[in-house]
Protein backbone atom coordinates (compact mmCIF):
# COMPACT_ATOMS: atom_id res chain seq x y z
CA UNK A 1 0.00 0.00 0.00
CA UNK A 2 1.45 3.25 -0.87
CA UNK A 3 1.88 5.31 2.73
CA UNK A 4 1.03 8.96 1.63
CA UNK A 5 1.04 11.33 4.65
CA UNK A 6 -2.31 13.28 3.67
CA UNK A 7 -3.40 12.02 7.55
CA UNK A 8 -6.92 10.39 7.87
CA UNK A 9 -8.36 7.76 8.50
CA UNK A 10 -10.77 7.43 5.71
CA UNK A 11 -9.86 5.84 2.19
CA UNK A 12 -10.79 7.64 -1.38
CA UNK A 13 -12.01 5.15 -2.85
CA UNK A 14 -11.82 5.95 -6.89
CA UNK A 15 -10.70 3.91 -9.97
CA UNK A 16 -7.77 2.86 -10.85
CA UNK A 17 -7.20 4.09 -14.82
CA UNK A 18 -4.12 2.68 -16.99
CA UNK A 19 -2.35 5.12 -18.92
CA UNK A 20 -2.45 5.08 -22.44
CA UNK A 21 0.43 3.34 -24.15
CA UNK A 22 2.94 6.52 -25.61
CA UNK A 23 6.30 7.66 -26.65
CA UNK A 24 8.10 8.96 -23.34
CA UNK A 25 4.66 10.32 -21.84
CA UNK A 26 5.31 11.92 -18.65
CA UNK A 27 7.32 14.12 -16.28
CA UNK A 28 11.16 14.79 -16.52
CA UNK A 29 13.84 17.01 -14.32
CA UNK A 30 16.86 17.93 -16.11
CA UNK A 31 19.65 18.41 -13.78
CA UNK A 32 21.83 21.19 -14.60
CA UNK A 33 25.57 21.82 -14.88
CA UNK A 34 26.17 25.36 -13.61
CA UNK A 35 24.54 28.66 -13.33
CA UNK A 36 26.95 30.57 -15.65
CA UNK A 37 25.44 33.79 -17.95
CA UNK A 38 23.31 34.93 -14.81
CA UNK A 39 21.59 38.33 -15.20
CA UNK A 40 20.98 37.97 -11.16
CA UNK A 41 23.98 38.58 -8.71
CA UNK A 42 24.44 38.56 -5.57
CA UNK A 43 24.81 42.06 -5.14
CA UNK A 44 21.39 43.10 -6.33
CA UNK A 45 19.28 40.71 -4.02
CA UNK A 46 16.51 42.12 -4.21
CA UNK A 47 15.91 41.52 -7.67
CA UNK A 48 15.25 37.96 -6.60
CA UNK A 49 14.07 37.92 -3.04
CA UNK A 50 11.78 40.16 -0.82
CA UNK A 51 12.49 42.57 1.48
CA UNK A 52 11.11 40.41 4.09
CA UNK A 53 13.12 37.51 3.00
CA UNK A 54 16.53 39.77 3.47
CA UNK A 55 15.50 40.74 6.77
CA UNK A 56 15.53 37.01 7.99
CA UNK A 57 19.01 37.05 6.55
CA UNK A 58 20.49 40.00 8.28
CA UNK A 59 18.81 39.46 11.64
CA UNK A 60 19.96 35.50 11.86
CA UNK A 61 23.42 36.42 10.69
CA UNK A 62 22.72 34.37 7.52
CA UNK A 63 24.55 34.81 4.50
CA UNK A 64 23.43 35.10 0.49
CA UNK A 65 25.12 32.38 -1.78
CA UNK A 66 25.36 30.45 -4.64
CA UNK A 67 22.04 28.48 -3.80
CA UNK A 68 20.08 32.23 -3.70
CA UNK A 69 20.89 32.56 -7.52
CA UNK A 70 17.78 31.85 -9.78
CA UNK A 71 18.17 29.37 -12.16
CA UNK A 72 20.10 31.10 -15.57
CA UNK A 73 17.15 32.09 -17.20
CA UNK A 74 18.10 31.25 -20.87
CA UNK A 75 18.75 27.94 -19.79
CA UNK A 76 15.40 27.82 -18.90
CA UNK A 77 14.28 29.57 -22.20
CA UNK A 78 16.18 27.10 -24.10
CA UNK A 79 15.06 24.06 -22.48
CA UNK A 80 11.48 25.38 -23.23
CA UNK A 81 12.25 26.53 -27.02
CA UNK A 82 12.87 23.16 -27.65
CA UNK A 83 9.11 22.17 -27.74
CA UNK A 84 8.46 21.02 -23.85
CA UNK A 85 6.57 22.44 -21.24
CA UNK A 86 8.31 23.57 -19.12
CA UNK A 87 6.54 23.50 -15.49
CA UNK A 88 8.91 24.48 -12.94
CA UNK A 89 12.95 25.38 -11.60
CA UNK A 90 14.82 24.91 -8.77
CA UNK A 91 17.87 27.02 -7.41
CA UNK A 92 19.00 24.96 -4.59
CA UNK A 93 18.96 21.98 -6.17
CA UNK A 94 19.26 24.13 -10.19
CA UNK A 95 16.79 21.74 -12.06
CA UNK A 96 14.38 22.43 -14.44
CA UNK A 97 10.84 20.60 -14.35
CA UNK A 98 9.50 20.01 -16.99
CA UNK A 99 6.91 17.31 -19.13
CA UNK A 100 6.65 15.72 -22.67
CA UNK A 101 5.43 12.59 -24.80
CA UNK A 102 7.64 13.20 -27.68
CA UNK A 103 11.49 10.92 -27.01
CA UNK A 104 12.93 13.32 -29.83
CA UNK A 105 12.30 16.64 -27.74
CA UNK A 106 13.29 14.70 -24.57
CA UNK A 107 16.76 14.08 -26.53
CA UNK A 108 17.09 17.62 -27.62
CA UNK A 109 16.86 18.80 -24.17
CA UNK A 110 19.55 16.27 -22.83
CA UNK A 111 21.88 17.18 -25.61
CA UNK A 112 22.07 20.83 -24.34
CA UNK A 113 25.17 21.62 -23.04
CA UNK A 114 24.09 22.79 -19.87
CA UNK A 115 22.45 19.78 -18.79
CA UNK A 116 23.75 17.04 -16.85
CA UNK A 117 21.30 14.52 -16.70
CA UNK A 118 18.01 13.97 -17.29
CA UNK A 119 15.60 11.75 -14.85
CA UNK A 120 12.31 10.66 -15.32
CA UNK A 121 9.97 11.25 -11.89
CA UNK A 122 6.29 10.91 -12.72
CA UNK A 123 4.62 8.48 -15.88
CA UNK A 124 1.60 10.18 -17.62
CA UNK A 125 -1.65 9.29 -15.61
CA UNK A 126 -5.65 9.49 -16.28
CA UNK A 127 -8.16 9.01 -14.14
CA UNK A 128 -7.78 8.57 -10.12
CA UNK A 129 -6.62 5.72 -8.34
CA UNK A 130 -6.96 4.39 -4.24
CA UNK A 131 -5.00 6.35 -2.08
CA UNK A 132 -3.97 5.07 1.53
CA UNK A 133 -4.62 7.60 4.65
CA UNK A 134 -6.96 9.67 2.58
CA UNK A 135 -9.98 11.04 4.08
CA UNK A 136 -13.38 10.71 1.15
CA UNK A 137 -14.92 14.19 0.91
CA UNK A 138 -18.48 12.47 1.25
CA UNK A 139 -21.49 14.09 2.29
CA UNK A 140 -21.47 12.68 6.14
CA UNK A 141 -19.56 14.83 8.38
CA UNK A 142 -16.63 13.37 9.38
CA UNK A 143 -17.47 14.37 13.41
CA UNK A 144 -20.52 11.57 13.20
CA UNK A 145 -17.72 8.85 12.70
CA UNK A 146 -14.85 10.13 15.69
CA UNK A 147 -16.41 10.96 18.83
CA UNK A 148 -15.34 14.43 20.42
CA UNK A 149 -12.30 13.77 22.20
CA UNK A 150 -12.98 14.28 26.33
CA UNK A 151 -9.99 14.98 29.03
CA UNK A 152 -9.43 17.13 31.81
CA UNK A 153 -7.67 19.30 29.69
CA UNK A 154 -10.62 20.66 28.65
CA UNK A 155 -11.11 24.11 29.83
CA UNK A 156 -11.75 27.26 28.04
CA UNK A 157 -9.23 30.19 27.92
CA UNK A 158 -10.09 33.72 28.83
CA UNK A 159 -8.84 35.40 25.80
CA UNK A 160 -10.92 32.30 23.29
CA UNK A 161 -13.28 30.01 23.17
CA UNK A 162 -11.34 27.50 21.23
CA UNK A 163 -14.78 25.62 20.86
CA UNK A 164 -13.82 21.96 19.63
CA UNK A 165 -9.97 22.94 19.66
CA UNK A 166 -10.26 23.59 23.01
CA UNK A 167 -8.01 20.43 23.96
CA UNK A 168 -5.38 20.49 21.52
CA UNK A 169 -4.55 24.36 22.54
CA UNK A 170 -4.49 24.01 25.85
CA UNK A 171 -2.79 20.83 25.98
CA UNK A 172 0.70 22.14 25.00
CA UNK A 173 -0.26 25.71 27.04
CA UNK A 174 -0.28 27.84 23.89
CA UNK A 175 -3.44 29.48 25.24
CA UNK A 176 -0.89 31.02 27.71
CA UNK A 177 0.84 33.22 24.94
CA UNK A 178 -2.61 34.06 23.50
CA UNK A 179 -3.30 35.30 26.87
CA UNK A 180 -0.55 37.70 26.74
CA UNK A 181 -1.05 38.75 23.05
CA UNK A 182 1.13 36.46 21.13
CA UNK A 183 -1.37 34.90 18.86
CA UNK A 184 1.16 34.87 15.81
CA UNK A 185 0.80 38.49 14.86
CA UNK A 186 3.44 39.73 12.13
CA UNK A 187 4.20 36.14 11.81
CA UNK A 188 4.37 34.57 8.33
CA UNK A 189 3.15 30.59 7.69
CA UNK A 190 3.97 28.92 4.44
CA UNK A 191 1.76 25.76 4.22
CA UNK A 192 2.46 23.19 1.35
CA UNK A 193 -0.28 20.58 1.02
CA UNK A 194 -2.46 18.89 -1.06
CA UNK A 195 -4.68 21.46 -2.07
CA UNK A 196 -7.52 23.97 -0.25
CA UNK A 197 -11.08 22.94 -1.53
CA UNK A 198 -13.20 25.92 -0.53
CA UNK A 199 -11.00 27.51 2.24
CA UNK A 200 -12.27 30.82 0.77
CA UNK A 201 -15.68 30.18 1.58
CA UNK A 202 -15.64 28.82 4.84
CA UNK A 203 -16.83 31.36 8.18
CA UNK A 204 -13.85 30.13 10.54
CA UNK A 205 -11.61 31.55 7.82
CA UNK A 206 -12.91 34.60 7.13
CA UNK A 207 -10.91 37.12 9.08
CA UNK A 208 -7.93 35.36 7.45
CA UNK A 209 -8.97 37.21 3.89
CA UNK A 210 -10.81 40.32 5.77
CA UNK A 211 -7.73 41.35 7.37
CA UNK A 212 -5.56 41.10 4.66
CA UNK A 213 -3.62 38.09 6.63
CA UNK A 214 -4.02 35.99 3.47
CA UNK A 215 -0.58 36.42 0.90
CA UNK A 216 -1.25 34.61 -2.06
CA UNK A 217 -1.26 30.84 -3.41
CA UNK A 218 0.78 28.88 -5.94
CA UNK A 219 -0.07 25.41 -7.68
CA UNK A 220 3.52 23.68 -8.60
CA UNK A 221 1.00 20.31 -9.93
CA UNK A 222 -1.04 22.08 -11.92
CA UNK A 223 0.57 25.95 -12.69
CA UNK A 224 -2.18 28.83 -12.79
CA UNK A 225 -4.55 26.62 -10.99
CA UNK A 226 -7.43 27.84 -8.48
CA UNK A 227 -6.12 25.82 -5.59
CA UNK A 228 -9.60 26.77 -3.79
CA UNK A 229 -11.77 25.27 -6.10
CA UNK A 230 -13.97 22.88 -4.32
CA UNK A 231 -13.37 20.29 -6.89
CA UNK A 232 -9.55 19.75 -5.44
CA UNK A 233 -8.25 18.19 -2.97
CA UNK A 234 -9.26 20.08 0.61
CA UNK A 235 -6.92 18.48 2.97
CA UNK A 236 -4.57 21.81 3.35
CA UNK A 237 -8.34 22.98 3.84
CA UNK A 238 -7.98 20.98 7.13
CA UNK A 239 -4.86 21.29 8.16
CA UNK A 240 -4.62 25.72 7.43
CA UNK A 241 -7.82 25.74 9.96
CA UNK A 242 -5.90 24.01 12.94
CA UNK A 243 -3.75 27.11 12.91
CA UNK A 244 -5.98 30.15 11.53
CA UNK A 245 -9.18 29.31 12.27
CA UNK A 246 -10.78 32.34 14.35
CA UNK A 247 -14.34 31.44 14.98
CA UNK A 248 -15.10 31.68 18.72
CA UNK A 249 -17.07 28.92 20.08
CA UNK A 250 -16.27 26.53 17.05
CA UNK A 251 -12.49 26.87 16.23
CA UNK A 252 -9.55 28.80 17.09
CA UNK A 253 -6.17 28.12 15.92
CA UNK A 254 -3.05 28.10 17.53
CA UNK A 255 -1.91 31.39 15.37
CA UNK A 256 -5.11 33.26 15.07
CA UNK A 257 -4.02 36.34 13.73
CA UNK A 258 -0.87 34.86 11.71
CA UNK A 259 -0.39 35.63 7.78
CA UNK A 260 -0.87 32.76 5.46
CA UNK A 261 0.56 31.67 1.81
CA UNK A 262 -0.79 28.59 0.56
CA UNK A 263 1.52 26.45 -1.68
CA UNK A 264 0.29 23.20 -3.46
CA UNK A 265 2.96 20.55 -4.36
CA UNK A 266 0.57 17.37 -3.47
CA UNK A 267 -0.99 15.77 -6.35
CA UNK A 268 -3.25 13.80 -4.37
CA UNK A 269 -4.39 11.32 -6.84
CA UNK A 270 -1.33 9.62 -7.24
CA UNK A 271 2.39 9.36 -5.50
CA UNK A 272 5.63 9.80 -7.54
CA UNK A 273 8.63 11.13 -6.43
CA UNK A 274 7.93 14.54 -8.64
CA UNK A 275 5.87 15.63 -5.27
CA UNK A 276 8.95 15.62 -3.23
CA UNK A 277 10.49 17.75 -6.21
CA UNK A 278 7.53 19.89 -6.42
CA UNK A 279 7.96 20.47 -2.95
CA UNK A 280 11.83 21.76 -3.24
CA UNK A 281 10.17 24.22 -5.46
CA UNK A 282 7.30 25.27 -3.16
CA UNK A 283 10.26 25.56 0.01
CA UNK A 284 12.34 28.15 -2.16
CA UNK A 285 9.13 30.53 -2.40
CA UNK A 286 8.18 30.37 0.63
CA UNK A 287 11.75 31.34 1.47
CA UNK A 288 11.76 34.22 -1.69
CA UNK A 289 8.62 35.45 0.25
CA UNK A 290 10.03 35.80 3.61
CA UNK A 291 7.98 33.10 5.03
CA UNK A 292 8.97 32.28 9.24
CA UNK A 293 7.37 28.87 9.44
CA UNK A 294 6.91 26.55 6.70
CA UNK A 295 4.00 23.65 7.46
CA UNK A 296 4.29 20.49 5.53
CA UNK A 297 1.74 17.79 6.97
CA UNK A 298 3.14 15.54 3.96
CA UNK A 299 5.70 12.93 3.70
CA UNK A 300 7.14 10.17 1.19
CA UNK A 301 8.59 6.52 1.23
CA UNK A 302 7.06 4.51 -1.46
CA UNK A 303 5.60 5.60 -4.77
CA UNK A 304 3.70 4.45 -7.36
CA UNK A 305 6.46 3.40 -9.20
CA UNK A 306 8.41 0.99 -6.57
CA UNK A 307 11.74 1.98 -8.84
CA UNK A 308 11.08 5.16 -7.06
CA UNK A 309 10.86 3.99 -3.81
CA UNK A 310 12.77 5.11 -0.88
CA UNK A 311 14.11 2.47 1.87
CA UNK A 312 14.78 3.22 5.67
CA UNK A 313 18.77 3.73 4.89
CA UNK A 314 17.68 6.86 2.71
CA UNK A 315 16.10 8.49 5.84
CA UNK A 316 19.41 9.49 6.57
CA UNK A 317 18.90 13.19 6.79
CA UNK A 318 20.74 13.63 3.62
CA UNK A 319 19.52 11.41 0.56
CA UNK A 320 16.05 11.80 -0.03
CA UNK A 321 15.28 15.29 -2.39
CA UNK A 322 12.51 16.34 0.10
CA UNK A 323 14.76 16.06 2.93
CA UNK A 324 17.90 18.40 1.17
CA UNK A 325 14.86 20.79 0.06
CA UNK A 326 14.16 20.81 3.88
CA UNK A 327 17.38 21.54 5.23
CA UNK A 328 18.44 23.87 2.69
CA UNK A 329 15.76 25.62 3.62
CA UNK A 330 16.24 25.61 7.36
CA UNK A 331 19.81 26.72 6.49
CA UNK A 332 18.05 30.20 5.15
CA UNK A 333 16.20 30.68 8.64
CA UNK A 334 12.92 29.04 8.21
CA UNK A 335 11.35 26.93 10.59
CA UNK A 336 10.64 23.97 8.86
CA UNK A 337 7.85 21.97 10.44
CA UNK A 338 6.56 18.36 9.07
CA UNK A 339 4.43 15.65 10.29
CA UNK A 340 6.03 12.58 11.42
CA UNK A 341 3.51 10.43 9.22
CA UNK A 342 0.85 8.00 9.94
CA UNK A 343 2.48 4.65 9.87
CA UNK A 344 3.47 3.43 12.92
CA UNK A 345 1.40 0.48 12.95
CA UNK A 346 2.25 -0.04 9.24
CA UNK A 347 5.06 -2.68 7.91
CA UNK A 348 6.61 0.82 7.84
CA UNK A 349 6.51 2.46 10.44
CA UNK A 350 9.19 4.73 10.59
CA UNK A 351 9.62 8.55 9.73
CA UNK A 352 9.47 9.68 5.71
CA UNK A 353 11.03 12.27 3.81
CA UNK A 354 11.57 15.28 5.10
CA UNK A 355 10.64 14.84 8.10
CA UNK A 356 14.01 12.41 8.72
CA UNK A 357 15.77 16.08 8.28
CA UNK A 358 18.31 17.24 10.75
CA UNK A 359 17.05 20.64 10.90
CA UNK A 360 13.18 19.97 10.45
CA UNK A 361 10.91 20.15 13.50
CA UNK A 362 9.16 16.33 12.98
CA UNK A 363 5.66 16.07 14.91
CA UNK A 364 4.77 13.15 16.25
CA UNK A 365 1.02 12.50 17.56
CA UNK A 366 -0.58 12.05 20.53
CA UNK A 367 -4.21 11.23 21.36
CA UNK A 368 -6.86 13.62 23.80
CA UNK A 369 -5.18 12.49 27.18
CA UNK A 370 -1.34 12.84 25.60
CA UNK A 371 -1.00 9.10 25.03
CA UNK A 372 1.23 8.33 22.21
CA UNK A 373 -0.94 7.33 18.78
CA UNK A 374 -0.57 3.93 17.37
CA UNK A 375 -0.63 4.98 13.70
CA UNK A 376 2.33 8.31 14.63
CA UNK A 377 5.41 7.04 12.38
CA UNK A 378 8.22 6.09 14.88
CA UNK A 379 12.41 7.49 14.88
CA UNK A 380 14.59 7.23 14.80
CA UNK A 381 16.35 7.75 11.58
CA UNK A 382 18.79 5.75 10.16
CA UNK A 383 21.71 7.31 11.36
CA UNK A 384 20.43 7.42 15.12
CA UNK A 385 18.59 10.53 15.36
CA UNK A 386 16.29 11.11 17.86
CA UNK A 387 12.45 11.66 15.91
CA UNK A 388 10.08 12.66 16.21
CA UNK A 389 11.43 16.01 17.44
CA UNK A 390 7.74 16.73 19.60
CA UNK A 391 4.60 15.86 19.55
CA UNK A 392 0.78 17.18 19.71
CA UNK A 393 -2.47 15.67 19.63
CA UNK A 394 -2.99 14.34 16.83
CA UNK A 395 -6.03 12.07 17.56
CA UNK A 396 -9.53 13.38 17.77
CA UNK A 397 -8.04 16.61 16.69
CA UNK A 398 -10.67 19.45 15.85
CA UNK A 399 -10.49 21.21 12.53
CA UNK A 400 -12.93 23.08 9.86
CA UNK A 401 -13.61 20.41 6.94
CA UNK A 402 -14.03 21.98 3.72
CA UNK A 403 -17.66 21.20 3.15
CA UNK A 404 -17.76 23.42 6.47
CA UNK A 405 -18.42 22.63 9.93
CA UNK A 406 -16.40 21.59 12.63
CA UNK A 407 -14.92 18.02 12.59
CA UNK A 408 -12.43 15.65 14.10
CA UNK A 409 -10.00 13.16 12.77
CA UNK A 410 -6.73 11.49 13.31
CA UNK A 411 -3.28 12.20 11.97
CA UNK A 412 0.04 13.50 12.42
CA UNK A 413 -1.20 15.97 9.64
CA UNK A 414 -2.95 17.64 12.04
CA UNK A 415 -0.29 17.27 15.40
CA UNK A 416 2.35 19.10 12.49
CA UNK A 417 0.28 22.30 11.89
CA UNK A 418 -0.92 22.47 15.65
CA UNK A 419 3.01 22.68 16.52
CA UNK A 420 3.75 25.14 13.56
CA UNK A 421 0.88 27.43 14.53
CA UNK A 422 1.81 27.91 18.33
CA UNK A 423 5.64 27.59 17.44
CA UNK A 424 5.46 30.95 15.01
CA UNK A 425 3.62 32.50 18.05
CA UNK A 426 6.32 31.85 20.51
CA UNK A 427 8.67 33.16 17.47
CA UNK A 428 6.91 36.02 17.75
CA UNK A 429 7.55 36.37 21.45
CA UNK A 430 11.10 36.23 21.02
CA UNK A 431 12.42 37.05 17.33
CA UNK A 432 15.59 37.35 18.32
CA UNK A 433 15.76 33.53 18.60
CA UNK A 434 17.07 31.83 15.21
CA UNK A 435 15.14 28.77 13.91
CA UNK A 436 17.40 26.21 15.76
CA UNK A 437 17.73 27.68 18.99
CA UNK A 438 13.97 27.55 19.11
CA UNK A 439 13.62 24.27 18.38
CA UNK A 440 16.00 23.80 21.07
CA UNK A 441 14.41 25.59 23.53
CA UNK A 442 10.71 23.76 23.05
CA UNK A 443 12.48 20.59 23.25
CA UNK A 444 14.04 21.25 26.23
CA UNK A 445 10.84 22.23 28.27
CA UNK A 446 9.01 19.04 26.84
CA UNK A 447 7.60 16.41 28.73
CA UNK A 448 10.18 14.19 27.83
CA UNK A 449 13.36 16.11 27.84
CA UNK A 450 15.08 14.05 30.27
CA UNK A 451 14.49 11.08 28.64
CA UNK A 452 13.45 11.08 24.70
CA UNK A 453 11.96 8.44 22.38
CA UNK A 454 11.04 7.28 19.33
CA UNK A 455 7.85 7.56 19.81
CA UNK A 456 7.03 10.84 21.25
CA UNK A 457 10.29 12.66 21.19
CA UNK A 458 11.43 14.95 23.35
CA UNK A 459 7.66 14.54 24.63
CA UNK A 460 4.70 16.51 24.65
CA UNK A 461 5.85 20.96 24.30
CA UNK A 462 4.91 23.18 26.81
CA UNK A 463 4.65 26.44 25.71
CA UNK A 464 4.12 28.62 28.41
CA UNK A 465 7.23 26.94 30.00
CA UNK A 466 9.67 27.42 26.98
CA UNK A 467 8.48 31.18 27.29
CA UNK A 468 9.03 31.70 30.54
CA UNK A 469 12.43 30.11 30.22
CA UNK A 470 13.45 32.40 28.08
CA UNK A 471 11.53 35.45 29.40
CA UNK A 472 14.03 34.80 32.95
CA UNK A 473 16.87 33.81 31.20
CA UNK A 474 16.80 29.57 32.68
CA UNK A 475 17.05 27.22 29.93
CA UNK A 476 17.80 23.42 32.04
CA UNK A 477 15.00 21.98 33.04
CA UNK A 478 16.72 20.46 36.27
CA UNK A 479 17.84 22.71 39.09
CA UNK A 480 21.17 24.24 38.27
CA UNK A 481 22.22 23.09 41.72
CA UNK A 482 22.05 19.48 41.74
CA UNK A 483 25.62 19.90 39.21
CA UNK A 484 27.78 22.29 38.53
CA UNK A 485 28.89 22.62 34.70
CA UNK A 486 31.85 24.67 33.50
CA UNK A 487 33.22 26.82 31.51
CA UNK A 488 29.88 27.26 29.75
CA UNK A 489 30.69 28.14 26.75
CA UNK A 490 33.55 25.50 26.29
CA UNK A 491 36.68 25.08 23.79
CA UNK A 492 37.81 21.81 24.62
CA UNK A 493 36.28 20.32 27.92
CA UNK A 494 33.52 20.46 30.25
CA UNK A 495 34.60 20.34 34.24
CA UNK A 496 31.48 18.59 35.80
CA UNK A 497 31.18 19.32 39.51
CA UNK A 498 28.27 17.43 41.54
CA UNK A 499 27.17 19.91 44.85
CA UNK A 500 25.77 16.68 46.19
CA UNK A 501 27.50 13.18 47.20
CA UNK A 502 27.94 10.74 44.40
CA UNK A 503 26.73 7.61 45.75
CA UNK A 504 26.33 6.20 42.59
CA UNK A 505 28.11 5.85 39.29
CA UNK A 506 26.74 8.54 37.01
CA UNK A 507 26.17 8.19 33.17
CA UNK A 508 26.60 10.99 31.21
CA UNK A 509 25.56 11.63 27.66
CA UNK A 510 25.92 14.37 25.10
CA UNK A 511 24.06 14.95 22.23
CA UNK A 512 23.83 17.99 20.04
CA UNK A 513 20.76 20.01 19.74
CA UNK A 514 19.08 17.90 16.79
CA UNK A 515 19.12 14.46 19.37
CA UNK A 516 22.17 12.96 17.58
CA UNK A 517 24.30 10.82 19.92
CA UNK A 518 27.51 12.86 20.07
CA UNK A 519 29.61 10.53 23.05
CA UNK A 520 28.81 8.61 26.68
CA UNK A 521 30.86 7.92 29.58
CA UNK A 522 30.46 7.07 33.04
CA UNK A 523 31.37 8.97 36.51
CA UNK A 524 32.52 7.04 38.72
CA UNK A 525 31.44 7.41 42.77
CA UNK A 526 35.03 8.19 44.39
CA UNK A 527 35.25 11.10 42.08
CA UNK A 528 34.14 14.35 43.52
CA UNK A 529 34.73 16.01 40.02
CA UNK A 530 35.01 15.00 36.49
CA UNK A 531 36.43 16.29 33.62
CA UNK A 532 34.58 15.70 30.10
CA UNK A 533 37.82 15.84 27.67
CA UNK A 534 38.22 15.54 24.15
CA UNK A 535 35.60 18.07 23.00
CA UNK A 536 37.69 20.23 20.84
CA UNK A 537 36.47 18.42 17.27
CA UNK A 538 32.83 19.30 17.44
CA UNK A 539 31.37 21.85 15.61
CA UNK A 540 30.30 25.28 17.07
CA UNK A 541 26.43 25.54 18.42
CA UNK A 542 24.32 24.27 21.16
CA UNK A 543 24.57 20.16 22.77
CA UNK A 544 22.58 18.97 25.34
CA UNK A 545 24.20 17.10 28.32
CA UNK A 546 22.40 14.54 30.12
CA UNK A 547 23.43 13.10 33.37
CA UNK A 548 21.95 10.61 35.19
CA UNK A 549 22.05 10.10 38.81
CA UNK A 550 20.29 7.61 41.16
CA UNK A 551 18.17 7.31 39.03
CA UNK A 552 17.18 11.04 38.54
CA UNK A 553 18.15 12.46 35.39
CA UNK A 554 19.21 16.33 34.80
CA UNK A 555 19.87 18.25 31.52
CA UNK A 556 22.04 20.81 30.90
CA UNK A 557 22.30 23.00 27.88
CA UNK A 558 25.94 23.93 26.70
CA UNK A 559 28.05 26.01 24.32
CA UNK A 560 30.78 24.85 22.17
CA UNK A 561 32.73 28.65 21.19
Amino acid sequence: MIRKLLLLTIWCLAALMPSHAQVAPGKYVAWLTDKNNNPYTLNNPGAFLSQRSLERRQRYGIALDWYDLPVTPSYISQIKSVGVNVLHASKWMNFVLFETTDSLLLSQVAQLPFVAKIEKVKRKVSGKKLISGMQSLDNMPFSDRVPRPESSYLKNSAIFDYGGGTNQVQMIKVNVLHEQGYTGKGMLIALLDAGFASADQLPALDSLFESGRFLGTRDFVLPGNNVFDPGINGHGTMVLSTMAALQPGTLVGTAPHASYFLIRTEDAETEYVIEEYNWVSGAELADSIGADVINSSLGYTEFDNPLQNHTYQDMDGNSAIGTRGADRAAAKGILVVNSAGNSGDSPWFYIGSPADGDSVFTIGAVDALGNYASFSSKGPTYDKRIKPNISTQGQGSAFIAPWGGLSYGNGTSFSSPIAAGSMACLWQAHPDLNNMRLMEVVMQTASQANSPDSLLGYGIPDFAAAHASLSTGRNDLASKSVFTIYPNPFSYELLIQSNNPVQNPISIVLYDVKGTFVLSTTWQPQQSLYLLKGLEHLDKGFYLLHIQSDNQAYVYRVIKK
